[in-house]
């Protein structure tokens, strides 16, 4: 199992923070520089600068946050962070890893993942640890079992505790800090005159602390269960990031969308009353499961869609008691038995009751399809087969879904189905308070990491947001009713499509299927398939544009700047060109052809990199230690990280220079290097790991020894060698495609109403926002006597990666984008003289050759002579008349 592209951009932010601590030598420094030259930067408007200050929460120890949606897989990207903070740490004591967690179903199952030597968590770092890795459980630890202080020195340990095991007021309330004869092993690291207990060994260890779920970890109490721990680093996972929350990198929502994590929009249906909830509930559990039988026909994936079945108590009150409890949702799994629905189909999950421990959901032997719960469900639970909420809460009351909307959104297989129905989830209710019932949805999807952006009124019945599409059904006369019942003891089950006349309804999925009884389903389907539609080619729209959705912990914290009034007709007007391929029949919504942005990475299709040159200069390599020892200047102590260049790391490398397995060396050191190299996609692992190989294989002993010592300088060198490659590879595929019109360009890039950089610049005439985006000295004076000039209209700075790029071989962000009073369009890049732009004045020309009349490119240096660049001097001659 591999990372995600948007996953590994999260390593990447983290990979990014620890070389600025490693630069800075302080944390407030290195988050205030992170943020600065980040794409996505929030700004703080409050203070008038442009990073919100790092939180200090404990004093000493780095402490970030990543926020990730429900179903955007936040467990694996904590695997997969365990070996990027270490590799940053000049860190020779044994290496530990307390990882906490909320709640005993979280606990219970994150334990039983990352022990299990199958699953992609376990496997991932044992991969990045050579196998020498030990989970342990709180009972594990106090009994010592595996855990000693020889065995700790030996492999990674990774001890999963849940936050009560260390949130104490008092320590003598825990066992954990209760003196315990099983670990006198560490009596030899910790001294003769320490007390014995598993909190002082953790706090020896001085561990990485990963928090999960760290938004229920905020309390003063539970800051103070951080301390205690002695941790090196603290790493918070959340969808949902509290106020004193130092985030480095979040996961875009529609990125779980576009990779097929999540099924989405949510379908929400608002119905007469209860009875009828159950009737739509139980169709559209069939006629999911009719296309879920055609997907596997087809080669697809077994599903058996669940329906969640959720009862709420009376006025939102919890039961008084577990017999209440036991008493209310008894009732509904006798009418749905009275139904003749199997009972092995249908199981309960509440506080009380759990007819579903051991039970694998996602079997093929597994008959499961109703669920009954209240608010048990509301976390820790996984199966992606869970796809209908239907809420069976008094009329009266506005149904309270926030806990549990989350088990609805994973989409199985993490793959998108080819029966449109199977790709979105639903929510079925009968509430009279409709309005406070979306609000709920919209705040349990928020919960869950998403948008929560208002509802727009469609018309009297319907109701649309980004990720939720709602409808009013309470006032339309589906079924004739008599008597509207509202309790659950009143549930009209005459009124309801008895279950074995749903399953004579045909197997094979029809589009023209009628089902037995008129209902509001074939307008739920309809409405499905259409805003499965819709929800596609916004995605796509979104890509075509580059934009970035800041998360609402960010957007409150973010200052934009808008355009200037008198320039807002004009640059209404201005479509800057791009570059766009066509996409072959049936890979996007079954047409014949599509268009999309070009991305460099479909320029790679084809690019053998295995067969490639190695050739590589590694005799002009010079040690690069970047050791940063505690400063005592500073104001407080920062912890030790360090690049391990200029040092043969004897704990690490012994295996791999060890002169018995010299016939393995190729391979150790090919594992060793892809594990630095990390996701190079869209080039397959295995391409890298042929390329790794040959270019080790006429190493000599000397050469094994300095790759050792200098296995960064290495990484660095091979990893910009491939990127060359690859870029020399997309250019002469670019030209290729353009040549044969696979490649063509067309308008597509609209300057945005409102920008937010990092920093800001000074004010200089004609800029078309109220403020642009921050510029070094020489992109200040160009930019300065352009906007002096009498024929420009106006001008804006083009920020990196937010803004407009020419999409090509490489993407190319260009610094400036003036407009002339003649309607001419002039795309400028500015470069000190010292530095080389082959690529990007090749790929400007090309770009301007196409885009038409009404468009310049320019590459501008100071006084430097380049083929296809101008000297500053001629350029702006030449500006002033266009």
């Amino acid at each position: 199992m591999e990372l995600k592209p948007y996953q590994q951009e999260v390593i990447n932010d983290l990979s990014l923070f620890l070389e600025y601590i490693q630069e800075t030598k302080d944390v407030k420094e290195a988050f205030y520089s992170f943020w600065a030259k980040h794409p996505k930067t929030p700004l703080y408007p409050s203070i008038g600068t442009a990073i919100e200050p790092y939180k200090n929460n404990v004093p000493r120890v780095p402490h970030i946050c990543i926020k990730v949606p429900t179903a955007g897989g936040k467990t694996f990207i904590a695997c997969n962070a365990i070996k990027t903070i270490f590799d940053a740490f000049a860190y020779d004591k044994p290496k530990a890893v307390v990882w906490l967690v909320p709640s005993i179903t979280i606990l219970d199952q994150t334990i039983k993942n990352l022990k299990d030597p199958n699953h992609p968590y376990r496997q991932k770092i044992n991969a990045h640890f050579g196998n020498k890795v030990e989970v342990f459980d709180k009972a594990a630890l106090l009994q010592g079992s595996g855990f000693n202080a020889t065995s700790v020195k030996e492999q990674l340990n990774i001890f999963v505790l849940s936050f009560d095991s260390l949130r104490v007021k008092n320590k003598e309330d825990r066992k954990v800090f209760q003196e315990n004869g099983n670990l006198q092993s560490f009596e030899s690291i910790l001294g003769k005159e320490t007390e014995i207990t598993l909190g002082a060994v953790i706090e020896y260890l001085n561990p990485l602390v990963i928090v999960d779920e760290s938004h229920n970890a905020e309390s003063d109490l539970s800051v103070e269960m951080l301390k205690v721990v002695n941790p090196c680093f603290i790493l918070d996972l959340t969808a949902t990031p509290r106020k004193n929350s130092n985030i480095i990198s979040f996961i875009d929502a529609l990125e779980l969308k576009k990779e097929n994590m999540v099924k989405l929009p949510v379908i929400v249906y608002n119905h007469q009353d209860k009875t009828e909830v159950i009737n739509s509930a139980l169709q559209l559990q069939k006629r999911l499961e009719i296309q879920a039988i055609g997907e596997e026909k087809k080669g697809g994936k077994y599903i058996r869609p669940i329906v969640l079945f959720q009862v709420q108590p009376k006025n939102g009150k919890e039961f008084l008691n577990e017999e209440e409890e036991k008493s209310n949702v008894q009732k509904l799994k006798e009418k749905l038995i009275e139904l003749k629905i199997p009972v092995e189909q249908i199981k309960i999950k509440t506080a009380n009751i759990n007819e579903i421990k051991g039970i694998d959901l996602m079997s093929k032997e597994c008959e499961v399809r109703y669920i009954i719960t209240i608010n048990a469900l509301k976390e820790g639970w996984d199966c992606p087969f869970a796809y209908i909420l239907a809420s069976l809460a008094d009329k009266s009351s506005a149904v309270d879904v926030e806990q549990i909307l989350g088990r609805v959104l994973r989409q199985p297989y993490v793959m998108k189905h080819n029966f449109p129905l199977l790709n979105l989830s639903y929510v079925l209710t009968a509430s009279s308070k409709f309005l406070d019932t979306l609000d709920n949805i919209v705040k349990g999807l928020n919960k869950a990491g998403f948008s929560d952006k208002s509802f727009r009124k469609k018309d009297e019945y319907d109701l649309i947001s980004d990720n939720v599409i709602a409808k009013d059904l309470s006032k339309q006369e589906f079924l004739d009713f008599s008597i509207i019942s509202d309790d659950v003891d009143e549930i009209d089950t005459s009124r309801i499509v008895n279950w074995d006349k749903i399953q004579q309804q045909p197997l094979n999925y029809n589009q023209d299927t009628i089902f037995v009884e008129v209902s509001p389903l074939l307008e739920i389907e309809q409405t499905a398939i259409q805003q499965n539609e819709v929800f596609e080619k916004t995605l796509v729209e979104i890509e075509t544009n580059r934009s970035i959705t800041l998360p609402n912990e960010i957007q409150k914290l973010v200052k934009t700047f808008s355009i200037k009034d008198i320039f807002k007709e004009q640059a209404g007007k201005i479509i800057l060109p791009q570059f766009y391929q066509k996409v072959p029949e049936n890979e996007i919504f079954q047409q014949d052809e599509y268009e999309l942005p070009l991305e460099k990475q479909s320029l790679l299709k084809g690019f053998a990199l295995r067969k490639a040159d190695t050739n590589i200069a590694f005799d002009s390599i010079t040690s690069e230690l970047y050791k940063v020892d505690l400063d005592e200047t500073k104001k407080e102590h920062t912890p030790t990280f360090v690049r391990l260049d200029g040092e043969v790391k004897e704990s690490i490398m012994a295996y791999f220079l060890d002169p018995t397995r010299k016939d393995n060396r190729v391979r150790n050191f090919t594992k060793r290097l892809m594990d630095l190299i990390g996701n190079m996609l869209p080039i397959p692992d295995k391409e890298i790991e042929k390329y790794l190989n040959r270019i080790l294989e006429d190493f000599s002993d000397d050469q094994f020894n300095d790759l050792a010592a200098n296995e960064y300088t290495y990484k660095d060198k091979i990893k910009n060698k491939i990127i060359a490659l690859s870029e020399a590879f997309a250019e002469k595929q670019f030209k290729d495609c353009l040549d044969t019109d696979k490649v063509f360009i067309k308008p597509s890039f609209i300057l945005p109403k409102s920008i937010s950089p990092g920093d800001t610049a000074k004010d200089i005439p004609k800029s078309l926002y109220e403020k642009e985006g921050g510029m070094n000295s020489f992109e200040e004076r160009v930019i300065n006597e352009i906007g002096n000039m009498a024929n420009i209209a106006f001008w804006t700075r083009n920020l990196e990666r937010k803004g407009f790029r020419i999409n090509g071989f490489i993407n190319h962000y260009p610094d400036f984008i003036i407009q002339t009073k003649s309607g001419k369009t002039i795309v400028l890049e500015t470069k000190g003289d010292h530095l080389d732009a082959e690529q990007k004045i090749r790929l400007g020309g090309l770009w301007a050759s196409k885009a038409g009349n009404n468009y310049r490119y320019f590459m501008v240096y100071e006084r430097r002579t380049v083929d296809g660049a101008y000297r500053l001097e001629d350029f702006l001659n030449i500006i002033k008349s266009i």
